[in-house]
C-alpha cells in the first residue's frame, strides 16, 4: 500500500508537492486571521462587562437624599444587596431599597406630626366655650324688676351654649379654662309712657363682685338701652353673672333687646 501511495507521488508533477504545501500554509494563515478579527471583536465586550463589575463593585457616593443614612441592610437575604458585583439587578434594588426606607422614615414622621396635628385640635375641642343668651322669647314685651334687693338675672333663651358652661337656671357662667374671655352686657328697658322713670341699668359679676355696669335713670326718655363689653383673664372654675340692683327693671321680647354673650378668646393654662 506504501509502496502504490509513493508510486503515485511520483506520478505527480514536479511542482504539486509545492503548491500543497503553499495551500496548506495558506490555510494556517487564514485561520490565525479568523482568530485574531474575533478577539478583536469581542474585546471591547470583554473590558466593557470588566469595567462594569469594577464600578458596581464600589460604593454608590450617590444617595437618595431622604432622612437617616442610607444603608443596605447586611443581613437580609439577598446576594444583590450584599455583593454588588454578582448581580446586574443590584444597583435598582438597591435604589429600591433606599427609596422604602426613605418612604418609610417619611411615613413615621408624618404620622408623628397627625398625633400632635390631632392631640392639638382635641385640646382646641376641649377648650372651646362660648355662649349668648337672652332675656325671654316671648312675642309680647315682658319687663323684668323692680325688686327690693339685687337679683341675679337668669337669662331664659338661649342662643348658643358651646360646653354647656351657662346654666339657664342660675344664670351663671362657670368658667370652664383659664384664659381671656370676652364678656358683653346688652341692657334695655321701657317706661311704658312718657314722664314715667326709667331705670335701665345692671351689673357684670365675677365671683359676685361687680366689674362693670351701665346706668341709665331718669323721667325724660321712655325707654333707652346700653351696652358694655370688656375681656377679662378668668380662672378655671370663676362664676360670672348679671346683677340687677335695687329700683331697676329690664323689659323684653322675642327682639332679645337684652342679651348677656361671652366667649374664651385664647387659653392660658
Amino acid at each position: 500500500m506504501k509502496k502504490l501511495v509513493y508510486s503515485l507521488s511520483h506520478l505527480l508533477p514536479p511542482d504539486a508537492n509545492i503548491t500543497c504545501q503553499r495551500n496548506h500554509a495558506r490555510g494556517n494563515v487564514g485561520f490565525l486571521s479568523v482568530a485574531i478579527y474575533s478577539f478583536a471583536l469581542f474585546l471591547p465586550a470583554v473590558v466593557l462587562l470588566c469595567l462594569l463589575g469594577t464600578a458596581m463593585a464600589v460604593e454608590d457616593r450617590f444617595t437618595w437624599g431622604g432622612p437617616g443614612e442610607n444603608v443596605v441592610d447586611p443581613t437580609e437575604d439577598n446576594v444583590c444587596l450584599t455583593d454588588q458585583a454578582s448581580c446586574g439587578c443590584c444597583l435598582m434594588q438597591q435604589q429600591i431599597h433606599r427609596m422604602g426606607t426613605f418612604l418609610n422614615l417619611t411615613l413615621d414622621e408624618l404620622e408623628k406630626e397627625l398625633i400632635k396635628t390631632k392631640t392639638l385640635l382635641n385640646n382646641v375641642r376641649d377648650s372651646r366655650s362660648a355662649f349668648s343668651v337672652s332675656l325671654t322669647n316671648r312675642v309680647s314685651l315682658n319687663c323684668l324688676g323692680p325688686f327690693r334687693d339685687d337679683k341675679l338675672i337668669a337669662y331664659k333663651h338661649v342662643f348658643i351654649n358651646l360646653g354647656d358652661s351657662y346654666s339657664v337656671d342660675t344664670g351663671i357662667f362657670t368658667v370652664p379654662r383659664s384664659g381671656v374671655y370676652s364678656l358683653a352686657l346688652t341692657v334695655y328697658s321701657d317706661a311704658g309712657s312718657p314722664g314715667n322713670s326709667l331705670a335701665a341699668c345692671a351689673s357684670l359679676q365675677v365671683n359676685g363682685r361687680g366689674v362693670a355696669g351701665t346706668r341709665e335713670k331718669n323721667m325724660q326718655d321712655q325707654e333707652d338701652s346700653a351696652t358694655i363689653v370688656v375681656a377679662l383673664h378668668l380662672i378655671a372654675g370663676d362664676t360670672v353673672g348679671v346683677n340687677l340692683p335695687i329700683g331697676c327693671f329690664l323689659c323684653d321680647d322675642n327682639s332679645h333687646y337684652n342679651t348677656f354673650t361671652g366667649f374664651l378668646l385664647y387659653a392660658t393654662d
